[in-house]
């Protein structure tokens, strides 16, 4: 019951993963980055323990496809899980196990993969990649929280009988060269984890500048509550 879009920007090179769902924490057992190298997540039936060991083989320099198959070889439950792994190079390896609930699928594009399981049909995953796709030259992570809401708005998940499932946590992860421009947002339990994101990430982001100058220029960096009030405005 979870729907996710891995990608990587080709303007940047960065790597990013968007994942909503109607678990709980979400972002905190299903995505994984291998950073420079590849993005990937594990879900349905989802199984953390195949994302560190991906990671680390992605590290060692095994392809994505290689690595899709390594895991298969490894869990005796794949045919439950679904997986994507996207590489810096725009390389996409995926899997949909038949032992997914339905409505699952997946949908590949140019450096990307849109897929989600439990879901109330192939539109879902159709809309987050033609979001996506509709917006190339924009900045990655408001790509990806983009095509959440188009998922969302496209009929998201449906439980038994087709009942709507809301989305009740959610994350967002974005990676590159840099760790100090990393971002990685997360919604543990809410009534409407990508609405709350969405707000978070639009919080969050002014005050990027302020976080590089914090570690790159710590003898100048004034108070947090100085810089903001100077720069946004705000007394937080």
């Amino acid at each position: 019951m979870t729907y996710t879009i891995v990608a990587r920007c080709d303007e940047t090179k960065r790597l990013g993963i968007g994942i909503a769902t109607f678990s709980l924490g979400v972002g905190g057992y299903c995505p994984f980055m291998a950073r420079g190298v590849a993005a990937l997540s594990t879900q349905a039936f989802a199984n953390p323990a195949l994302g560190p060991m991906a990671v680390g083989a992605l590290a060692e320099g095994a392809s994505p496809g290689a690595v899709m198959d390594q895991l298969q070889s490894a869990d005796p439950g794949f045919g439950y899980r679904q997986v994507s792994i996207v590489g810096l190079d725009g390389t996409v390896a995926m899997h949909t196990g038949e032992g997914c609930r339905g409505w699952a699928g997946h949908e590949i594009g140019d450096g990307f993969a849109a897929f989600g399981n439990v879901l109330s049909g192939p539109p879902v995953v159709a809309a987050m990649a033609e979001d996506f796709r509709q917006s190339d030259g924009q900045e990655l992570s408001l790509r990806l929280l983009r095509a959440l809401e188009a998922g969302r708005d496209a009929g998201g998940q449906a439980g038994a009988g087709g009942v709507h499932l809301t989305e009740r946590s959610a994350a967002l992860i974005v990676r590159g060269d840099d760790i100090v421009e990393d971002l990685d947002l997360r919604v543990d339990l809410h009534d409407d984890a990508i609405t709350e994101l969405v707000r978070v990430h639009a919080g969050y982001t002014p005050y990027l500048p302020y976080y590089t100058m914090r570690a790159r220029d710590p003898a100048n960096t004034p108070g947090q509550d100085v810089w903001a009030k100077d720069n946004l405005g705000d007394s937080a």
